[in-house]
């Protein structure tokens, strides 16, 4: 007898946690197995192997079962038992609690818990604190709506058999702690302490309460206890005549007593701070949202359909806020027919139900609280605590800013990472949305206060991040302003006054204000040539590839702002079919075309080009773009396409008035190579994202993202016929690529990494060159490597195929010679030496087009001993050395009627040279868009900028104002 009742007391049941975890085990097989149809005890006890009775008392968690018992089941239906998912209760404890159920029990107004999402952690910990640990004080907090009320419910209808009294108290209208106090004395005296004693005082109140919570064992609930706190202010400051409240849990979290308090709150109290540890009897748990998984039953309960991709998105976009996921899951229902797709396709998150919900928690905030808030949306990233310091206007100690940041933390509404700051994503969203109506409301009003205080765009962040920033800042704040002033002009004349009445009022005044007005100008596209920004603090403006010819900056500070750049070295050199464009590649990755126009009179004409690059989703691509000017011609479409240094946008324009055409998309990474089809109808670009993007120049059209490659593609060449294309990669291997479908033909393997490729005239033929100092000649039509050929003794840099013989192969190398090769016997012909340094590219001059077969033998090539060598590629004699280039030259091309050669220098500069005399005809270098700019006595630059800004144009005078 005594043995049987010592194993029993060895006996375990399940946690509410792994109760939910057999159970969502349970509901899975039935759904697999029997049509989601629920299995009978006497079902179940088939599958487990227990008896009907045994498996009643573990669903039942009330009787005390063998550990093994509950391991048994757990494996049957294939899930692990852990430590969180059983306990022991205390004998004593059990024997009396059926006894006290549901007698002494006071609900209040707890909200319905019987459709209940997730929460299996949070359950388990707040569990094992009220239980196993029997803390007195637990602080359930979170922003709003995140579902600290009815995890409270949840918990306390979970567990009330353990506790004797129960009673769930809501603080929402912020009673008196006195009338508290009376309604939980009256409540644990079984309503014996009826008559209110008005002398006594509320230290004696709290005395008598803790005697009770002392003899017997209690659960009480207060929830939205934030309501006891200050709005505008720092978190956990009490409301005046509030502070008794902060006695009480200060004494409920230091005396010993066998009861437990449940706080819910957005905000953290001050004494929940000093008295919780991870041994100390005062615990908190930071609720966050749900996971896509727990999520997801919002949404099918509601009947919506989508994909897993879908659900994470809305989770992602709503910061799994169970609140605002069903307000959205009642919207998509209710206007979109329950389409998730059609919803997202909306990018709209905050809407009116969702502002009510969050506006209350901003209002809560300290007026430091809001101002880092509006920074951190702004940023739209994390940032560090240094970062932030200098983006706020106000100078702001540092000890007052970490405390401004903890409160945030203690409201919840935080992420941090490391040590960077964000804000949930529906919150950044909230705020951003609440920034750009008042913004829009202050320049109307010209009370400026916010457009003051904060930059709408940071010009000084990332390409994304500025894309970002103009679409989730400014450009909203452009539309609102004309949906009020109608036309653009309207805007431009108000946005002038204001600039004007700063430089009257509040010259150099520290602000954003100015900066804000320049940015909102060039989105606007207007033109900023001879305006006046004189005397003005322009911060985070935006130069980037602005005209701005006769602009006044006259002893404005620039701080913070950023300025076109100066071309950067040209490493790759093509001209079109037609030889009426000219391709340059830079070392920013930046694609340039150029027209060249020849005539009777004159050979070339320049024009300077003036336009700045926007994406479709008005993003300013400031960063590397090369404004070098344009070569105009009578007849021409495109003039010039510009591409960024991360692959991102290709912007094509006319060249009659520089008219902007159309645009490409964004690329996520470095652009590394291009190429033109034979016929000019494709432009292949090679990239560091392992991609290879065909687009149609005329219509900017993408036609085929050609994926496959898992290294950076280093270079991209089409075949003669047009229909294939090769692509060499960092991952070891050249893909050939069917133009029309877009699938990979062949893919040839190397042991090193390829850096070049080029087929051969009639295009049977690849060579390829890696970093083994071999070439590799390859039988596209076998899939083999036929040759190696291997004399160089250094990487071999450049290969090209001699025009008019599929036989004859050119190769550049570190070595400081040029071989040419018989493919066919696999024998060097020749080795061309008078180079004094690396030979970097290789031209032959097309012969097809031209009237001398002389001329049609000559090789050109570019070397880091900053020459150009013309060699008669029969004899292997060197014809001409042209010189003029001031640092290495990284690229040769021949026009295809031979008589005009291209090359492109790492001293940031084109030249054309005239093949018949050596003559160099034109050099191209950098457009200056900052043509009598006046910079006089700027600050907040570097002498370095000031000097790169007077290269572009600018100039120094005396004072304007003088």
């Amino acid at each position: 007898m005594n043995l049987h009742k010592s194993r029993r007391n060895r006996g375990v049941i399940l946690t509410p946690s792994g109760w939910q975890k057999l159970q969502d085990a349970r509901v899975e097989l039935e759904f697999r197995e029997n049509s989601g149809e629920k299995y009978t005890l006497e079902k179940l006890s088939e599958f487990t192997g227990l008896t009907s009775v045994t498996l009643a008392k573990i669903l039942a968690c009330e009787e005390k079962v063998d550990k093994k018992t509950l391991v048994n089941v757990f494996n049957a239906f294939n899930i692990k038992l852990h430590r969180n998912d059983y306990l022991q209760p205390e004998p004593d404890f059990e024997n009396i609690e059926r006894a006290i159920t549901s007698l002494y029990q006071d609900w209040g107004d707890a909200v319905d818990v019987s459709v209940f999402y997730g929460r299996r952690e949070e359950l388990t910990t707040l569990y094992q604190w009220l239980l196993n640990e029997r803390c007195r004080i637990v602080a359930i907090l979170g922003m709003g709506g995140i579902g600290k009320t009815t995890l409270s419910v949840k918990l306390a209808k979970q567990i009330q058999n353990k506790f004797e009294y129960v009673q769930w108290i809501s603080l929402h209208n912020a009673p008196p702690l006195k009338e508290t106090l009376d309604k939980l004395i009256q409540f644990l005296s079984n309503k014996g302490q009826t008559k209110i004693d008005l002398r006594e005082t509320t230290g004696h109140k709290i005395s008598r309460l803790i005697d009770y919570l002392r003899s017997h064992r209690c659960l009480i609930v207060f929830d939205n206890a934030e309501t006891l706190l200050q709005t505008d202010t720092y978190a956990g400051r009490y409301l005046k005549g509030y502070e008794d409240y902060g006695k009480l849990f200060q004494r409920l979290g230091e005396v010993f007593h066998q009861s437990c308090l449940v706080l819910t709150s957005r905000e953290k109290f001050k004494e929940v701070a000093s008295l919780e540890g991870e041994a100390l009897p005062v615990r908190s748990l930071q609720l966050t949202g749900l996971d896509h998984v727990e999520a997801q039953k919002i949404f099918q309960d509601k009947g919506l359909c989508g994909s897993e991709e879908e659900w994470e998105r809305l989770v992602e976009r709503y910061a799994g806020n169970p609140s605002a996921l069903k307000m959205v899951a009642t919207t998509i229902f209710d206007l979109f027919n329950g389409n998730v797709t059609e919803f997202l396709q909306q990018d709209t998150t905050v809407f009116g139900d969702i502002r009510e919900l969050l506006e209350p928690q901003f209002k809560r905030l300290s007026s430091c609280e809001q101002e880092i808030v509006y920074w951190l949306a702004v940023n739209r990233r994390p940032i560090s605590i240094l970062e932030l310091q200098e983006d706020i206007l106000s100078p702001l100690p540092h000890q007052k800013l970490l405390e401004a940041l903890e409160s945030l933390q203690r409201r919840g509404l935080l992420e941090k990472k490391s040590a960077l700051f964000t804000l949930h994503p529906v919150i950044m969203d909230h705020v951003t949305v609440r920034l750009v109506d008042l913004v829009c409301e202050e320049i109307f009003t010209q009370k400026i206060e916010l457009f003051r205080s904060y930059s709408l765009i940071k010009a000084q962040s990332q390409n994304s991040v500025i894309e970002e920033q103009i679409r989730c800042i400014l450009q909203p704040v452009i539309d609102g302003l004309l949906t009020i002033f109608k036309r653009k002009k309207s805007l431009e004349i108000h946005l002038k006054k204001i600039l004007a009445k700063l430089q009257k009022q509040s010259p150099l005044e520290p602000g954003y204000t100015a900066g804000n007005i320049f940015n909102i100008f060039r989105n606007l596209n207007i033109d900023l040539n001879n305006y006046d920004f004189s005397y003005l603090t322009v911060w985070q403006a935006d130069l980037w590839g602005c005209t701005l010819h006769q602009v006044n900056f006259a002893y404005a500070d620039l701080a913070k702002s950023i300025f076109t750049k100066t071309l950067s070295s040209i490493y790759s050199l093509a001209f079109s079919p037609d030889g009426k464009i000219l391709v340059t590649n830079d070392a920013l990755g930046n694609v340039s075309l150029w027209r060249v126009f020849v005539d009777d009179d004159k050979l070339l004409t320049f024009k300077g080009h003036a336009s700045w690059v926007k994406t479709i989703a008005n993003s300013v691509l400031r960063e590397e773009l090369n404004y070098t000017g344009t070569l105009t011609t009578k007849n021409s479409d495109i003039s010039n396409i510009g591409s960024d240094s991360n692959c991102q946008t290709t912007k094509l324009d006319k060249t009659n008035n520089n008219e902007h055409l159309n645009f490409l998309p964004k690329f996520p990474d470095g652009l590394r190579t291009v190429a033109f089809s034979p016929q000019g109808n494709i432009l292949a670009r090679g990239c560091a994202n392992r991609t290879v993007k065909l687009w149609n120049p005329s219509t900017s059209q993408c036609l085929q993202t050609l994926q496959g490659h898992t290294g950076s593609v280093k270079s991209v060449t089409f075949s003669p016929q047009g229909n294939i294309l090769a692509s060499g990669s960092d991952d070891k291997t050249v893909r050939l690529w069917n133009i029309s479908d877009g699938k990979c033909l062949k893919i040839l393997k190397h042991s090193n990494g390829v850096w070049f490729v080029a087929f051969s005239p009639k295009g049977k033929i690849i060579a390829s060159a890696c970093d083994d100092q071999k070439i590799h000649l390859w039988d596209i039509s076998t899939n083999l490597c036929s040759t190696t050929l291997q004399e160089h003794t250094g990487w071999v840099l450049s290969l090209v195929f001699l025009e008019g013989s599929s036989n004859i192969l050119v190769s550049g190398s570190k070595d400081k010679t040029i071989k040419i090769w018989n493919i066919r016997t696999g024998k060097c012909l020749k080795t061309l030496k008078g180079h004094t340094g690396w030979v970097l590219s290789l031209a032959c001059i097309p012969i097809s087009t031209t009237s001398s077969k002389e001329i049609g033998n000559i090789l050109a090539s570019g070397s880091t001993d900053q020459t150009v060598k013309l060699w008669d590629i029969n004899t292997g004699q060197c014809l001409k050395t042209l010189e003029g280039h001031t640092h290495w030259i990284r690229s040769v091309a021949f026009s295809p009627q031979g008589n005009i050669l291209a090359s492109g220098s790492e001293d940031q500069t084109v030249k054309l040279w005239d093949m018949s005399t050596g003559e160099c005809l034109e050099t191209i270098s950098e457009f200056r868009p900052y043509e009598g700019m006046n910079v006089t006595g700027v600050t907040g630059l570097t002498s370095a900028t000031i000097a790169s800004l007077k290269a572009l144009g600018a100039i120094e005078v005396g004072n304007p104002k003088a």
